[in-house]
């Protein structure tokens, strides 16, 4: 079952991102993730959520993503997201 990465992004540091964008998507490609939404036009809907920008990766499996998570090359970009933006993130499992 598809699991998904969904990732809630306050960029305070653009360059830095920059950076972090190269090394986060060659840990997705090398977990064979999928881009799902990048970014892009976000609508509230209801509860005045308000976010400034959204990631969703598909991962084949929940574990999948686990992995890529507590991958070294993730661990590495999350070094640099860390410095560069407050994200919430989680997983969830598709149907």
């Amino acid at each position: 079952m598809s699991a998904y990465v969904i990732i809630e992004l306050s960029i305070h540091d653009h360059q830095t991102m920059d950076e972090y964008r190269k090394l986060g998507a060659a840990s997705v490609e090398a977990y064979g993730g999928k881009f799902i939404v990048r970014g892009g036009k976000t609508t509230s809907l209801e509860g005045g959520w308000e976010p400034r920008r959204i990631v969703m990766i598909e991962f084949s499996s929940h574990e999948r993503a686990q992995e890529w998570w507590s991958s070294e090359a993730y661990t590495r970009a999350r070094a640099v997201r860390e410095s560069a933006a407050d994200t919430k993130m989680i997983i969830v499992d598709g149907v």
